[in-house]
């Protein structure tokens, strides 16, 4: 190796250079107001050809060189041999301004090409080996995504993981639904992974062991992008994961146990009469086992028969029931779910692609933080390893982010993962529907004028809708629904009930607890929301029917 001295404007580019996305303005300006104060302090390394001495490591300092009008730098010489070439350019370039993630893989890649390990790269680039072998995901990421990602629109961690563990075919049908249109410079990442997500279970929750798994034919896969020492084994065979654990609760009942049953929504159901009990079980209570089906776990609830009781001696007064018939509402229960449905889409869109100045931006993300699903744990509870993620983004060291762009994107991803309009517990309430007002998110509803949304009105219902748009209503609300999806042919057609902006009742039940000054920690029961509203009760829909008769649409 020798140490010379040359004009930087002379010397050859690698035409192999890894780094093929440019690093930031700011990064490139600062480094060239360094170098005009007080020259080049590290020399870039150099190789001599035949047709002059080209660049192998340095290239942004030559070029930082240049635009500081150096007449000449030090430069190091090294012998010919270039077999090591691109670790040595992969190397500087990480160490210093970090490379755009896709160029970082292409290197990397081309460093395993000439025999490199994973872990003599992870060495060689002071890096941890599960860090190579993220960047090595991107193989699996499909090319037209990937060209995207080179542009520096980056998915986060969470995103990325879920598209490069699906299929490249279905990468393909999935992007060719969303990718940029004209004009657009960046993705709804979110949105891409949903639609490849498939549901995963952690192999932390499994009570059963290896020769089960084996037994249900389970395939454990490892989760790159879990935390480093923890348990990163999953799998995507929900069905014969939920048969294994239901099969070990069976064989390891407690004493006094009993196995219940549980819905969709991990809700258990007790026998009749019996009641709850709270805390550490007491002697003689029954222990109800059952498998939550969302995550897999095994819980228990300690409950005890009701003591029985004589019959009422209570005598019928025989007085008129004066109580008024209920009416039937024109949105059944159904139909308010769909609604909440395609409002979260259509919310989680708009928060992806709407323009957003950053003042709404910081409004945006307190009025998701008073939603009616937000709720402060303990420090040793809660799951909240999805938004942990997106704050990786935001960290540095030890030091926040100071990057806009990085801000921006992580504070949209927040948004998206915080606020909902879907019916149940992870119902926001009506703060979602002023976030989605406030970012016109109207506008990405799908349309409504479909058999299967509209059969989830009532005759007065559809007879309503109907009117809105100058259709006479028929003798049959089926007639009714036909002639209304006609009416609006190909165009979009959304339900007034349904759009974002609430009424003013709403509003004001909102606002009614702060105006009152009630305490904190007031909230309702699960799935209520934070002003004391069932989890569709927006002031915009009508009340949910009172038995499964009422929720047929006429």
């Amino acid at each position: 190796m020798e140490l010379r001295f040359a004009d930087p404007r002379s010397l050859k580019f690698n035409p192999h250079n890894p780094r093929r996305t440019a690093a930031p303005a700011m990064s490139d300006e600062q480094l060239t107001a360094n170098i005009r104060q007080i020259g080049l302090l590290q020399p870039p390394l150099t190789r001599e050809q035949p047709d002059g001495v080209m660049i192998v490591v340095g290239e942004r300092r030559v070029r930082c060189s240049i635009a500081a009008e150096q007449a000449e730098i030090p430069i190091l010489v090294v012998e010919s041999d270039a077999t090591d070439d691109a670790v040595r350019a992969l190397s500087e370039n990480v160490q210093r301004a970090n490379m755009n993630p896709v160029d970082q893989w292409r290197a990397i890649e081309a460093a395993v090409s000439d025999r490199w390990s994973e872990e003599a790269i992870a060495c060689a680039m002071g890096l941890p080996v599960r860090t190579i072998r993220k960047l090595r995901l991107l193989a699996h990421i499909h090319p037209a995504m990937l060209d995207q990602m080179a542009r520096g629109d980056m998915p986060s961690e969470q995103y990325l993981r879920t598209i490069a563990a699906a299929p490249r075919e279905d990468q393909a049908s999935v992007w060719k639904k969303h990718k940029p249109k004209k004009g657009q410079a960046s993705v709804g990442w979110w949105e891409v992974a949903r639609a490849l997500e498939k549901r995963r279970i952690k192999a932390s929750v499994a009570r059963f062991g290896a020769d089960e798994a084996e037994a249900f034919g389970i395939i454990w896969e490892e989760d790159l992008f879990e935390q480093a020492g923890k348990e990163n084994r999953y799998t995507t065979q929900v069905d014969a994961f939920l048969a294994a654990q239901q099969a070990w609760l069976e064989a390891n009942l407690p004493k006094n146990g009993v196995i219940l049953t549980a819905n969709e929504y991990g809700q258990s159901k007790l026998p009749p009469k019996a009641q709850r009990t709270w805390g550490q079980p007491r002697k003689g209570d029954t222990i109800g086992c059952f498998v939550d089906p969302r995550t897999g776990e095994i819980e228990e609830i300690p409950f005890r028969l009701a003591e029985a009781h004589g019959k009422s001696g209570v005598a019928d007064t025989g007085a008129a029931d004066t109580t008024p018939p209920r009416t039937r509402p024109e949105i059944t229960q159904k139909g308010v779910g769909k609604i909440g449905d395609m409002r979260t889409v259509a919310l989680h869109q708009a928060i992806g692609e709407a323009a957003i100045d950053d003042g709404t931006l910081l409004a945006l993300l307190v009025l998701a933080l008073a939603g009616g699903n937000v709720t402060v744990l303990s420090p040793h509870g809660g799951f909240r390893d999805s938004r942990l993620r997106i704050v990786e983004g935001l960290v540095a060291g030890r030091t926040l982010t100071q990057d806009a762009a990085d801000i921006r994107r992580a504070a949209r991803a927040m948004l998206a993962e915080v606020l909902s309009c879907r019916e149940g517990a992870t119902n926001s309430g009506v703060i979602a529907q002023l976030a989605g007002d406030a970012i016109g998110a109207d506008a990405y509803l799908p349309t409504m004028a479909t058999e299967d949304f509209l059969s989830c009105l009532s005759k007065p219902g559809i007879e309503s809708a109907a009117r809105t748009v100058n259709v006479l209503p028929r003798q049959r609300a089926k007639d009714t629904r036909a002639a209304l999806i006609e009416q609006i042919g190909q165009g979009t057609y959304i339900l007034p009930a349904a759009r974002f902006a609430p009424s003013d009742a709403a509003l004001a039940k909102l606002l009614r607890p702060a105006a009152a000054g009630a305490p904190e920690g007031g909230t309702s029961g699960p799935g209520g929301n934070i002003d004391g509203e069932g989890p569709s009760a927006d002031g915009a829909l009508a009340d949910e029917p009172e038995s499964p008769d009422e929720q047929v649409a006429a």
